[in-house]
């Protein structure tokens, strides 16, 4: 065996991503709410019970793009270098992620990541699956720092709380800037200078919130 997916495989990964491609394509010309799963499975010439095995709910036609950041944040500190420190790791990859204008970060301009970003913003039930995610990425990061740091249960729940809540209004805060029209390189320096702030605020643990300078 080469490890390479059989016929029967590649066939059900052709399926899957030409019901994507269409249900994206007709929700952006056309919008979430505006489309049924009917004319998705229609456009990508399958049954909607085929549709149905492929997608459980018309969100996940949109989310499932998403589904593999649930666990980024856990597989970055699982993959960290030697000494390097977990929340070291994730500021670092979050960094990155900006130069790399990975979406992500929410800094991404591209127009269909754009239309996809309006529409799932502008929609409730796509918004309440986004936030399903956050919770899903808060239980794998803090299993990941349970294993990997070796902290007990409790501080590594509230530590992954707090990272993903930081990691997520960073995000959300670009992504509502790309969405309202700011260029992606012209944000840029900000969501750098935001960043380096949320990141220190975490790893003095908050300190002194009094205002003073």
């Amino acid at each position: 065996m080469d490890g390479q997916p059989g016929l029967r495989e590649r066939k059900k990964l052709r399926t899957h991503a030409a019901i994507s491609d269409a249900a994206i394509a007709l929700f952006l010309a056309h919008g979430f709410q505006q489309v049924s799963v009917a004319q998705v499975a229609e456009a990508a010439e399958v049954s909607k019970r085929t549709l149905f095995a492929y997608f459980p709910s018309k969100e996940d036609l949109v989310v499932h793009r998403l589904a593999d950041h649930e666990t980024e944040l856990a597989r970055v500190v699982r993959a960290r270098p030697a000494r390097t420190a977990p929340l070291a790791a994730v500021r670092a990859n979050f960094l990155d992620g900006l130069a790399r204008r990975d979406p992500f970060t929410g800094l991404n301009d591209v127009p269909q990541a754009l239309g996809l970003l309006r529409m799932i913003l502008g929609t409730p039930s796509l918004v309440a699956r986004m936030e399903g995610f956050r919770t899903g990425a808060e239980r794998a990061l803090a299993e990941a720092l349970r294993e990997t740091a070796g902290i007990s249960e409790p501080t590594a729940r509230l530590a992954a709380v707090q990272i993903v809540a930081v990691h997520w209004a960073l995000a959300l805060d670009n992504a509502a800037r790309m969405a309202g029209g700011e260029p992606a390189d012209a944000r840029h320096p900000g969501a750098v200078a935001d960043a380096d702030l949320a990141f220190g605020l975490l790893e003095h643990g908050l300190g002194d919130l009094s205002g003073r300078s």
